[in-house]
């Protein structure tokens, strides 16, 4: 596979990966996927503690899932590709499909 996509790509798609395998940040991203959001917003909409929500919010922004702009005395946080949106609801999409395959795997026999 490194072959085809090169060893720097497989490795950046495993880092992206790994961010976005944190329940935490994914509550973040669906959350600011509806729109630009201030951290105390963020905060109230996941019920993170501010040290938490922080703490993702940096490693989304260091990664480059998240963009940042000050207005006021606030920073607002949004997605930097809103694209990702439809990735998070394909992974959403292909996890019903296998609940519904091995829900239909544990109940084989019509037998009352």
């Amino acid at each position: 596979m490194d072959e085809v996509f090169g060893k720097t790509y497989v490795e950046h798609v495993a880092k992206l990966f790994k961010i976005l395998g944190d329940a935490n940040r994914l509550r973040i991203l669906l959350t600011i996927g509806k729109g630009e959001r201030s951290v105390s917003q963020i905060i109230e909409a996941t019920s993170l503690s501010q040290t938490l929500a922080s703490f993702h919010l940096r490693a989304l922004r260091d990664a480059g899932i998240v963009a940042a702009g000050r207005q006021g005395a606030f920073i607002y946080y949004r997605l930097a590709n809103a694209d990702l949106l439809d990735l998070i609801s394909e992974f959403q999409d292909c996890t019903n499909k296998e609940r519904a395959e091995t829900k239909k795997l544990e109940f084989p026999c019509p037998c009352p």
